[in-house]
């Protein structure tokens, strides 16, 4: 049953609406101010808030602020008999899903409620389906070394916390999956988790992705930006390659971190958020310190957990696992069945300097897939990954001319490799 709460400071106010919305089938309850309404909204999950703007302890509007960082899914309905345009218009760029002017027309009171109860449903089924789509994101940590072992332990320890965690490692070797995992495994997993790849934004915009920005605050600034911090509220915040963030930005995220407080970039107010904060980088934030480049109070705040990834020469044993994983995934993505992998073909896989990572093994196994024939053997990895060789130029620059794009080509090869498996 949809549970809405009524706030308003007149008492035969909140008892028509509470007949009229039990009548309705709805569970109702109800706060004479702002202020018992935040109370109870902190105690209970509601469906739709209708709420008075003039009230005493704490009215309407600022109350409505509040709710927005409470509860910023929770659709809420203000309601006021002195209200005018201007107040109705800051009502609801304030967050508010509708304004309804007193003395009140019920049959548009009860429709307003309906549609602010639709608008409830498709939030929570659209939580439903990206935590779905984030889980099908997620893959399973592949390796039973005693490596990651100890990180699976780690994780499982430390994501039910609000520690933040610091990931280390060299590039490909997995610290978004990490990251990840925490998350999916900590109380915000019904939240977002937001990534922000720090060495890929010019440091001139870190500090408008990260906090945001008000309209006008510069020359590109057309229209208001909410932040990746704004964004992560109630979840997480994944800064990798934080390593390469600027000074200036570093000291914007340390006082958000110290005080859960951002300002967007133009603007005057403090914006108080709630997320947890996991970064990464494949850099010694040691070294970075010593040479100036990375703030040391920002590395303590940040370095509560620290998780090292091994590479994948640290963890060789893993590969077996990691090939088969590769050979099924790679292979599902291009409709065709997992290739036969012979021993000494991963013996020597093993053997090999990876210098990519699991980065690198991943498109070694889709290359195999592609170029090697009903079965990947030896000298397969020998001539396609040792030396690195790869059909004659002119046959690939004949596939690329003939077809424009990217999906038609992977059609031209499937065709190909299953003419060969008819051959043999």
């Amino acid at each position: 049953m949809a549970k809405i709460l009524i706030v308003d400071d007149e008492a035969a106010i909140r008892n028509s609406f509470r007949d009229i919305l039990e009548f309705e089938k709805y569970s109702v309850e109800e706060s004479p101010d702002g202020l018992d309404a935040l109370v109870k909204l902190k105690q209970d999950q509601f469906d739709v808030l209708i709420m008075d703007i003039k009230m005493p302890k704490m009215d309407g509007m600022e109350a409505l602020e509040r709710v927005q960082l409470l509860a910023p899914d929770t659709p809420v309905i203000m309601i006021s008999g002195h209200a005018d345009i201007d107040t109705a218009v800051e009502a609801v760029k304030k967050g508010a899903f509708d304004f309804v002017s007193k003395p009140l027309d019920l049959n548009r009171m009860l429709i307003t409620v309906r549609n602010a109860m639709d608008k409830s449903s498709l939030i929570t089924e659209t939580k439903v389906l990206k935590k779905r789509v984030s889980r099908s994101k997620t893959q399973k940590i592949i390796g039973e070394s005693s490596a990651i072992s100890t990180i699976k332990d780690t994780i499982d320890r430390v994501a039910p916390t609000e520690a933040r965690v610091l990931i280390t490692g060299s590039n490909g070797t997995g610290k978004e999956l990490v990251a990840r995992w925490i998350h999916e495994k900590s109380g915000r997993h019904e939240r977002p988790i937001i990534e922000v790849n720090c060495a890929a934004i010019p440091s001139e915009l870190i500090e408008s992705e990260l906090f945001g920005h008000e309209k006008g605050s510069f020359t590109s600034a057309h229209k208001q930006r909410i932040g990746k911090f704004e964004q992560a509220n109630g979840g997480t915040i994944f800064l990798d390659e934080i390593g390469d963030m600027s000074l200036d930005a570093q000291a914007k995220v340390l006082r958000a971190l110290q005080e859960n407080v951002i300002t967007r970039v133009g603007g005057e107010k403090d914006i108080r958020v709630d997320v947890r904060v996991v970064a990464a980088t494949n850099k010694n934030l040691r070294e970075e310190i010593a040479g100036k480049r990375f703030r040391e109070d920002l590395y303590h705040r940040l370095a509560v957990i620290v998780i090292k990834v091994p590479t994948l020469n640290d963890r060789r044993e893993d590969i077996p696992l990691l090939v088969n994983h590769f050979n099924g995934l790679v292979s599902g993505e291009y409709s065709i069945d997992p290739k036969e992998i012979t021993e000494k073909a991963i013996a020597k896989m093993q053997n090999h300097n990876w210098t990519g990572n699991i980065r690198e093994l991943r498109n070694v196994m889709e290359r195999l897939i592609i170029l090697s024939g009903d079965k990947i053997t030896e000298d397969d990895v020998e001539k396609f990954v040792i030396n690195g060789d790869t059909p004659p130029t002119s046959a690939l620059s004949e596939v690329f001319e003939r077809y424009n794009n990217l999906d038609d080509i992977i059609n031209f090869v499937k065709g190909e490799y299953q003419k060969t498996t008819q051959q043999v």
